[in-house]
């Protein structure tokens, strides 16, 4: 797993597998927010068992699927998770490129 910080709150990698959560949490993350909307990738986990391995753990979650241009819809969701999830926070998508650029254009509203 391949973790880039942006911030002390916000940090961004690519696809996490269901061991990786218990890591995330051994780490400090308190929140994890999916940016890939289901079956993107033939094998990748669903938001849902990521969701249930998190929940297992104690950490919150919240999935903001993003495929092509970011619409304003999900950033607006963004802020919101920004706002209610406990920091730090982990965004993933396939790269961690949305999870970073998503990021950014919430800097615009906050």
């Amino acid at each position: 797993m391949q973790i880039r910080q942006l911030t002390e709150e916000y940090s961004v990698s690519p696809q996490i597998s269901l061991e990786d959560v218990q890591t995330l949490k051994d780490m400090g993350y308190k929140s994890i927010v999916c940016h890939r909307p289901d079956d993107e990738d033939p094998g990748q986990p669903s938001f849902d068992e990521i969701a249930a391995k998190a929940a297992e753990l104690g950490l919150e979650t919240a999935h903001i699927p993003v495929v092509g241009q970011i619409p304003v819809e999900a950033v607006r969701a963004m802020v919101d998770a920004l706002d209610e999830l406990p920091k730090p926070m982990l965004g993933y998508c396939r790269s961690g490129n949305r999870s970073t650029v998503i990021y950014q254009q919430t800097l615009h509203i906050r």
